[in-house]
């Protein structure tokens, strides 16, 4: 490790950032200076703006990689090497207002279905079950579960907050029954070691790649044809929600949404609201 990349990483902490943003961050500038082929430190002001346009027009970055790339350049150059530029405070990521890919509730059982390892399919289950994130459906502990209550201590969430979502009572005992083939104190998903020890032993959960790639395959064989993903499955709870009558800000308090604007976006997607447009419109026509 340099000592450059020390000391962005101490201004990282003590900026409070989570672990996660402090390591996107980083690989943000490391990608910035293996592009350059030298230090970040010495790249100029016109090396960033070409750099900048290089990720929008040949990369093709999505907003949510674009914002990463500029934000933590930007806190390299302002709070690593303390170095104001014109370019950080112009460039900015694009504006996108797409929908987010929503599955029902017979495609979502059908592609848990089609996962065969059961701790692929327990914890894809649960992070449908409770609109989890990836990161918080494979982080999650024995702790965690509070089966008196009937509720999931999230720890940590997004920006750093808890929150309780619902267990419900299919999910808790699916929960138990894979813990049971583990008992790992600590995990509800303990990371595979391949047989060199024992899960009870694992001292690190399952990684959200694996859990990725389950999920895309069990999509492949369920033969849906839409792009969805692992995060698919909370948007489609948040939906599935909303359509059953559950108010919502509810959902936004269970989602660990800070605005309900961010929330507000559902209402746009439940089929009970598209139908009810389209009786509407038919009605109009009819008389036309």
């Amino acid at each position: 490790m340099t000592e450059l990349q020390q000391k962005m990483i101490d201004s990282l902490q003590l900026r409070g950032l989570a672990e996660r943003t402090q390591e996107a961050y980083i690989g943000a500038v490391r990608q910035l200076a293996e592009h350059y082929h030298k230090s970040p430190d010495l790249i100029t002001e016109e090396e960033l703006r070409q750099y900048f346009l290089y990720l929008k027009n040949v990369k093709n970055y999505s907003r949510a990689s674009s914002t990463v790339a500029i934000c933590g350049i930007k806190f390299f150059f302002q709070h690593t090497i303390n170095r104001d530029l014109s370019v950080l405070d112009f460039v900015r990521a694009p504006r996108e207002k797409k929908l987010p890919v929503i599955l029902t509730i017979e495609e979502v059982q059908s592609i848990l279905r089609c996962i065969r390892l059961p701790r692929y399919r327990v914890c894809l289950s649960t992070i449908y079950s409770c609109g989890l994130r990836l990161q918080e459906g494979a982080g999650l502990q024995v702790r965690d579960i509070d089966s008196a209550r009937m509720m999931i201590h999230i720890h940590k969430g997004k920006g750093g907050k808890d929150r309780y979502v619902p267990l419900p009572q299919r999910t808790l005992e699916l929960l138990r029954q894979y813990w049971v083939t583990h008992r790992n104190p600590v995990w509800l998903f303990p990371a595979s070691a391949n047989g060199r020890i024992e899960l009870s032993k694992v001292t690190k959960p399952i990684h959200a790649s694996g859990l990725q790639r389950a999920f895309k395959l069990a999509l492949k064989q369920s033969r849906i044809h839409k792009d969805a993903s692992v995060h698919t499955l909370r948007h489609s709870w948040a939906t599935h929600l909303l359509e059953a009558g559950v108010n919502l800000r509810l959902i936004q308090q269970y989602l660990g949404h800070s605005s309900p604007t961010t929330t507000s976006i559902y209402t746009h997607l439940t089929l009970k609201t598209e139908q009810l447009g389209a009786e509407v419109i038919n009605r109009i026509m009819r008389v036309l």
